[in-house]
């Protein structure tokens, strides 16, 4: 099936009132459905952050891997890229015809499906998350795979953007110049590069931290408690990008949930740990309740 499974060859539209949604599918139709939500930084995408799982996730579900705005590959909306995908998801799935899913986030997809899963509990049937949810707390904020990153957006050279790549992985080996070239060509794309700026620009993160200073609004880590669905914590241990202490306190106020970390591991699990995280995950999205 890895054979068959291209980039090309699974591509689909969804044409929606914000613009297109662009989106990968596999797996027989008639299978329970699941999301696969990506990560952020320089020259991502959904199927660059899923395409070594999708083959084996698609033996067991209807599979798709959905683009978020302002990453390349579908519309942009010019919103900060995190306003533009938790609605990205409703749109989604109204727009193909699911009324709740298996949802997967890496990273920033992992922060968007849990945000989705407590204002929508009923569309969720499950979450796993890669990183990304919860908040520091024994280690610095932001953490050093972000300060990298908004490095790379102020000063985007080939330089900071091998930096910041090496800082997701654990086995630095995994930094090819295949994958340098392929990220740079996509991060340096005019609209994609004013994209990461709206999210990783220096000003923009201290904006956004004075403002949660003064909001009377309460962080999405504070409302985890709220998440219904059966949850699956999954970390490398070496996570530079969401240090491992950032899943102290969803470990302790989601009511269902398990945590899996992987050794010798960074940000990217599904990626750096491939073959345990898809057993560990595939065996809890199929477990009977």
């Amino acid at each position: 099936m890895t054979d068959e499974l291209t980039r090309e060859g699974t591509l689909r539209e969804l044409q929606t009132e914000h613009g297109v949604l662009r989106y990968h599918q596999a797996g027989d139709p008639d299978a329970p459905p699941l999301v696969l939500l990506h990560g952020s930084g320089p020259g991502v995408t959904g199927w660059r952050n899923y395409r070594g799982n999708l083959a084996r996730f698609a033996e067991h579900f209807n599979t798709y891997i959905l683009e978020f705005p302002g990453f390349g590959v579908s519309d942009d909306t010019k919103l900060h890229p995190m306003a533009a995908a938790l609605p990205s998801v409703s749109a989604f799935l109204d727009g193909i015809g699911l009324e709740k899913a298996r949802i997967i986030g890496n990273s920033m997809g992992g922060v968007v499906a849990t945000r989705f899963a407590i204002a929508n509990p009923d569309r969720v049937e499950r979450l796993v998350t890669i990183g990304g949810m919860g908040r520091n707390i024994f280690s610095p904020s932001p953490g050093e795979g972000i300060n990298l990153l908004t490095d790379f957006v102020e000063d985007p050279t080939r330089e900071r953007l091998i930096a910041w790549l090496n800082s997701m992985v654990f086995d630095q080996s995994l930094v090819t110049e295949e994958l340098i070239e392929e990220r740079l060509a996509l991060a340096l794309e005019p609209e994609t590069l004013a994209a990461s700026k709206r999210m990783y620009g220096r000003g923009v993160l201290q904006a956004m931290a004075k403002a949660a200073e003064k909001s009377n609004e309460a962080p999405y880590w504070a409302m985890l408690h709220k998440i219904t669905a059966p949850t699956l914590l999954t970390w490398g241990r070496d996570d530079r990008v969401s240090p491992v202490d950032m899943m102290l306190l969803p470990m302790r106020t989601i009511g269902q949930v398990e945590v899996h970390v992987f050794p010798n591991c960074g940000h990217w699990a599904m990626i750096e740990a491939k073959t345990a995280w898809e057993a560990t995950v595939i065996s809890f999205l199929t477990r009977e309740a």
